[in-house]
C-alpha cells in the first residue's frame, strides 16, 4: 500500500567524505499521510544483493547534516519527517557498493497515531553505481 513512498528512483549513491567512499545512502519518503517525530520509525532495514546489512551500519538523516543510529532515533522527538520530505538512509560500508549493477531492497515501518500496527513499505530497485 505504501511502497510506491519507498526507496525513490535514482537516489541509491556512494558517499565520500575526505576523498575516502565511506558508504552509500538512498532517499525514502514517509509511509504515512502525516509527519512524524524519528522516533516513530519503527525499524529500517537494507539488503543488497539479497544480504541483509547490519541495524548497526545503518543511520539515518532529515537534512544530511546531523545522523543517527536507529537506536538514537528512538528518542529523537525534536525532528520530524514531513510528509513529502525525504529521509535520508546511509549505509556506513568501506568502499561502498562496487561499480555495477545491484538489488537494493529499502525496508520501512513506521508508528502512527490511531493505528496498532506499524504501517510498512518495502520497495526493490536495481541500482546501477558507476
Amino acid at each position: 500500500m505504501f511502497d510506491n513512498n519507498v526507496f525513490k528512483e535514482n537516489t541509491c549513491v556512494n558517499v565520500e567524505e575526505d576523498g575516502k567512499v565511506i558508504g552509500f545512502e538512498m532517499q525514502t519518503n514517509i509511509t504515512y499521510y502525516r509527519g512524524i517525530p524519528m522516533s516513530m520509525i519503527e525499524y529500517i532495514k537494507v539488503a543488497v544483493d539479497g544480504e541483509e546489512v547490519p541495524t548497526e551500519d545503518i543511520r539515518i538523516s532529515l537534512e544530511r547534516e546531523d545522523w543517527f543510529t536507529l537506536k538514537e532515533a528512538e528518542t529523537v522527538t525534536d525532528y520530524k519527517w514531513e510528509y513529502g520530505e525525504p529521509l535520508y538512509v546511509r549505509v556506513l560500508k568501506d568502499g561502498g557498493l562496487s561499480k555495477g549493477t545491484h538489488k537494493v531492497k529499502l525496508t520501512v515501518a513506521t508508528r502512527t497515531a490511531y493505528i496498532p500496527v506499524p504501517l510498512e513499505g518495502i520497495k526493490e530497485r536495481e541500482v546501477v553505481i558507476d
